[in-house]
């Protein structure tokens, strides 16, 4: 297996596909770089190298105690970019991964990228506070943590049968395989790693990051997330990001890379082709 080793020794699991311009993939919580598979596989199909990677504590990359936020999250990235030696790349973030990608950019600049895609992602800021009163109240993510130290398993269950992917929702259909993959590949994150990336994604304000963007930007959620709430991540980081683009997907809920992956696949190698035509 593929490993880059970070700066405190961790070792950052990645995958390697096709050849062409880089796509760098980050995944969302508690997952790992397979919940990426679809648009890995279709992007590198048509003529793109792409890179995805498991965030420290997850899938097959080591389960450090420490190193649990998003600043090293983005260092970690940092590390994988250099270690490939990449350049004119396109970074895309879904969910949790769209903070990783937003604290690189605010870390490390955009000397090695070309565009970045925001997928379902949580920044600019999730959490409510006196200076961001649309965000989401602190309970629900102690909610959250509550869940995962009674019992992970069931908790990670319960998001894949609910909001991650609407089957609560009147009409949803995602396969008992689907949800199955979400929860093999949450249960392979570490437990600490996965409990501290709550308040990773939860916490982290990424306005100052969002900030730095200077690149192309395209930012695509549904418009029914019941994890990130459209208003709190979509549509508050478009108006934040200089010249973004805003792709709403009518009635779709968070999970948007297995529910609508033909739809976010050739949204992708269409702002791809952009860059490159």
């Amino acid at each position: 297996m593929s490993h880059v080793t970070a700066t405190d020794g961790a070792r950052i699991f990645y995958k390697d596909w096709g050849a062409g311009r880089p796509v760098v993939l980050s995944h969302g919580w508690p997952l790992n770089s397979d919940s990426w598979e679809a648009q890995a596989l279709f992007l590198a199909d048509n003529g793109y190298r792409v890179i995805a990677h498991d965030r420290r504590g997850h899938g097959r990359s080591t389960q450090t105690w420490d190193g649990n936020e998003m600043d090293t999250y983005a260092d970690d990235l940092a590390a994988l970019i250099g270690f490939l030696d990449l350049s004119e790349a396109t970074l895309v973030g879904f969910s949790t991964g769209g903070g990783e990608v937003a604290r690189y950019v605010g870390r490390h600049g955009t000397g090695r990228v070309a565009q970045v895609a925001l997928v379902s992602a949580v920044p600019p800021f999730m959490l409510r506070t006196e200076d961001n009163p649309g965000g989401v109240p602190v309970e629900v993510f102690d909610a959250i943590r509550a869940g995962s130290l009674a019992d992970r398993s069931q908790t990670y269950q319960d998001l894949a049968d609910g909001p991650f992917f609407g089957n609560n929702r009147p009409g949803a259909n995602v396969s008992q395989g689907i949800r199955d993959a979400f929860w093999l590949q949450s249960m392979a994150s570490g437990h600490r790693n996965a409990y501290e990336c709550i308040a990773a994604f939860s916490a982290t304000d990424f306005r100052p990051d969002l900030a730095k963007f200077d690149v192309p930007t395209l930012v695509v959620h549904g418009d029914d997330d019941q994890v990130v709430p459209f208003e709190v991540g979509g549509k508050a980081s478009a108006a934040l990001v200089e010249g973004a683009r805003l792709v709403v997907y009518p009635g779709a809920p968070h999970g948007i890379t297995d529910t609508h992956k033909e739809q976010l696949g050739a949204d992708l190698l269409a702002f791809l082709r952009e860059y490159d035509a």
